[in-house]
């Protein structure tokens, strides 16, 4: 997968999950200010990415750090090809 694919299918779920804009979803777009998230619907984040991607987001202390829709893009291509490199050909 391309990185915009994945760029496009982390937004497509964002936009689905949150019934979001998709307009609203730039990088710089902070999920607690800007698309006025809480703490809640992070987990609900994480857990529609899991199934979008279909491989788990584990590290909390990671997670944490994000703060923007861009954060969130670096964060699941980074671990996209993790999973990707870990599987066999």
């Amino acid at each position: 997968m391309k990185r915009s694919q994945i760029v496009e299918l982390i937004d497509s779920s964002l936009a689905e999950e949150f019934e979001l804009d998709r307009d609203e979803l730039k990088p710089e777009a902070s999920f607690i200010e800007d698309l006025e998230l809480d703490s809640l619907d992070y987990v609900d984040m994480v857990v529609a990415l899991e199934q979008a991607f279909g491989f788990k987001l584990k590290n909390k202390e990671d997670l944490k750090q994000i703060r923007t829709v861009g954060d969130l893009h670096e964060y699941i291509l980074k671990k996209y090809e993790e999973f990707k490199q870990g599987e066999p050909e």
